[in-house]
């Protein structure tokens, strides 16, 4: 009997400690340290509305943005509640065959040119909102002939959404592409088919 009370109350007390104390000071200590990070980054339109997150990769189909790098994460990719990479291995002939698929598209685009592996690799989450500047480059001849603006005009703009190595030496420099599209809206109108 002296066991079960002991077990019945050391169940109490972390049920308290772990499952109410604990998560109640972390997330005290991420809103104090981390506000926005912790609210999930959001990027709001000036009328309040949600346009994204800076942590959350979304698809851009349309020809005259810049498009981020393909997904894995559930039926149609980009799905927060599916966060995940395919788990295809490099000679599974289903990943194969799409980045067979995904780079000739891709060549076709744009003739000559190498084509990033970011543009035809997914991330481990499958929601990665960032490519590499070069993936930014590829991708100008296209943006550039659906604006009709000059292509020098979008590598600066390319060149004020990189984000260089973290600390200097952790990792490589990023393009945000949901940051890059929308300051390439209010910059730069659509031309109409």
């Amino acid at each position: 009997m002296k066991n079960l009370v002991t077990a019945v109350l050391m169940t109490i007390v972390t049920t308290i400690l772990l499952g109410i104390i604990y998560p109640l000071v972390v997330t005290g200590l991420a809103q104090v340290i981390f506000p926005a990070e912790a609210n999930g980054s959001l990027i709001m339109s000036s009328d309040g509305t949600v346009l994204g997150s800076r942590l959350l990769g979304q698809p851009f189909s349309s020809p005259g943005y810049f498009r981020s790098r393909p997904s894995a994460a559930g039926a149609v990719g980009y799905d927060g509640g599916a966060s995940s990479g395919s788990n295809l291995g490099p000679t599974n002939q289903k990943l194969l065959d799409r980045v067979k698929a995904d780079v000739a598209k891709l060549r076709a685009e744009n003739p000559g040119q190498q084509v990033p592996i970011d543009l035809v690799t997914t991330s481990a989450s499958g929601l990665d909102p960032h490519i590499s500047p070069a993936a930014a480059e590829f991708q100008i001849p296209r943006v550039a002939r659906e604006r009709g603006i000059n292509p020098d005009e979008l590598r600066t703009l390319i060149k004020a959404h990189t984000t260089g190595r973290q600390f200097g030496f952790l990792g490589e420099s990023t393009v945000s592409v949901l940051e890059l599209n929308l300051d390439l809206d209010n910059r730069y109108v659509m031309r109409k088919p």
